[in-house]
Parts: C-alpha cells; structure tokens; sequence
C-alpha cells in the first residue's frame, strides 16, 4: 500500500492507493461510521460490508437528486448518526457525490471518506471535493465543494465492472491526457482497453497517475478561479447532452471532447483532432453524434460556467495542453448550430 498526503484549503486529504478494503476498519471505527453504497456494489461485495452500519440506494444517475439526500437523513437521524459520524461512500461517482453532500450538510458538516468502485470514480469523481445532485436535466446544480478525510483504493473492485463502466473511466484518464500530458496520451495509443484489464500493475500505474493529475490540478486552484477549469474539457456540451440523451458520463464527455477538438481545429488552428477522436474510437467510445442543438443550448444557457454574455469554454492548443477560452454565446449558438450536427 503507498500513502500520499495532500493539503487543500481547509483539510488535509490522505491517499491510500494498491489498498485492501479492510484497511477502512484502521480508518473509521465500525461503531461511528455510517457507509453509503448502491445495490450493485452492496450485491457483489456482500462479504466486504459485514459488520458496517450501511445505507444502500437505488444505483443510477437518476437517483443523484434530492429526494435520494432526504432518505439518507432521514435514515441517518433514525441510525442515531450524530457530529462524531463518520460518512463513507462506497461506489461510483453519483455515491461518492451524494456521500460527500450529505456529509456537508448533515449537521451542518460530518467527517467523510471515500471508496471509490469504479474506474470514473478512481480518477476523476471522488477525488478534489466537489459533491452534489442533479436538479432534472441540469447536472450538479446544487452542491458544495468539501474534502474528503480520505480516498482509499481497493482496485479488486473493478472485477465486476461491466465494460461499458469501464469505457467511462477512459473517458476522464484521455481527458486529463489531452489536457495535461501528451505522454500519457502516447501510452494510451501504445495499448488497449484489453491490456489494462489484463495487467494490474499497468492499470494501477494509470490510476494512480490520473489521481494524482487531478489533485495537482486542484491543489493549486481548489475553488475553480483558474487551472481547475481545464478538468472540463468535454463536459460543457457533454453534461448538457448527458441528462437530454440519458447518456452514460463517459458517453456524454467523449462526444462533448470530440465537438471540442473540432472546435479547437477551427478556433485554435489545433492540429490533433483526428488523433483524439481516433483514441476514443479505439477505447469504444462515441464521437460524432446527432443531437438537438437548440436544446442544448437551452440547457447550456444553465451552466454554472457561464455569465450574461459568456462561457470558458476548454480547447487544445496541442495534445497535452488545454485552454481556456472565453466564448460568446451567441458564437456558441452558431456553432452549435452549424458544426455539431
């Protein structure tokens, strides 16, 4: 197991990476933890959750709202679960979400870990402290920015996670590759989705490198002023997409990379279009697709990434370096009109 220690504004995160599910015992006492899983993970790992106190929900994105977040507290109040609790989510990225909002908000804010399930989850969902809940079409409109205590990861996990779960985890890992490292982008060409499953040190290297991306990002511009916009590379047009078209993450963001990366050609005179969308191609994820683009506007026009006349959108200015440029809306509008379709 390798331990890394890092420092945000107001907490001090510890990463437990090559980790043991039981580790969780030295970390949160059984007797004040409360953990928070889906039926999905609950089903497959019967045995690892014997003897926690655990809230199981129903699994899907369709359950990261509001309603879910009153059944947690009202079942929490009922559990006796008071300021000295300990929250852990154990799951993909709408647990971890919902774990880490509820545990900003109960009782005005209790300690909270994460164990992250799925590939999405290990490299970009748990980890830089944004938690939240959906409110209809509009992904993560309510929530709050909080740490977790700790992330631990326990990659037996991903054995039982299907492929498309495993695409949308490539998703985030050729996202941070686009945006920050052209070497990683390389050693994604070099290999295949099959290699990583095959080869556990090679994906727990991966996994490992984007996590440590990530919260570097982060680290340094914690509340989004900054570097940390370039995390949304794809996710403008795709989380508008993603709720309209009931798309999986991964999905949504790989089609929102790719209109990006076109964009990028157009606007940027970016020169690596074609290899990005080929490396989606290659990792089995969608690119070109046909959707309403007048609705995505409407929901864009939601975004919490913009103002009145605006929107940071993230282009390429080579692979491995990211941008981010402000657009007029009606320039989206136009280009929303005429290129995405």
């Amino acid at each position: 197991m390798k331990k890394k220690s890092f420092s945000f504004s107001t907490a001090s995160v510890d990463y437990f990476f090559d980790a043991d599910f039981s580790y969780l015992e030295k970390l949160a006492s059984k007797e004040s933890t409360v953990v928070i899983t889906d039926d999905h993970v609950f089903a497959k790992h019967k045995k690892k959750f014997k003897g926690w106190n655990t809230i199981v929900l129903k699994p899907g994105e369709e359950y990261k709202v509001q309603q879910t977040v009153d059944v947690i507290i009202d079942q929490l109040i009922e559990m006796g679960a008071d300021r000295k609790t300990t929250l852990v989510g154990v799951g993909g990225g709408v647990v971890t979400d919902i774990t880490g909002y509820v545990a900003g908000i109960y009782m005005r804010g209790i300690r909270f870990g994460l164990v992250p399930t799925s590939l999405l989850a290990m490299v970009d969902a748990s980890i830089g402290g944004k938690n939240g809940i959906d409110v209809g079409v509009y992904k993560n409109m309510v929530g709050l920015i909080r740490q977790p205590s700790f992330l631990l990861y326990d990659i037996s996990f991903l054995q039982s996670l299907p492929r498309n779960e495993w695409q949308n985890g490539f998703a985030e890992i050729i996202k941070h590759a686009c945006i920050k490292d052209a070497a990683m982008f390389r050693h994604l060409q070099q290999h295949t989705l099959a290699d990583f499953r095959k080869d556990k040190k090679l994906l727990a290297a991966l996994i490992q490198k984007n996590a440590l991306l990530k919260t570097k990002v982060v680290v340094a511009d914690e509340f989004e002023q900054g570097e940390r916009k370039l995390l949304n590379y794809g996710h403008t047009l795709g989380h508008a997409i993603e709720n309209m078209y009931e798309l999986s993450h991964g999905q949504a963001i790989s089609i929102g990379m790719t209109y990006a990366a076109l964009m990028s050609q157009q606007l940027k005179h970016f020169s690596g279009a074609e290899e990005v969308i080929a490396l989606l191609h290659k990792y089995g994820l969608p690119t070109y697709a046909e959707f309403d683009g007048k609705q995505a506007f409407k929901v864009l026009m939601k975004d919490k990434k913009k103002d009145n006349v605006s929107i940071n959108y993230i282009l390429l200015q080579k692979i491995g370096k990211g941008v981010i440029q402000p657009l007029l809306l009606v320039q989206l509008q136009e280009l929303l009109r005429s290129d995405f379709k």
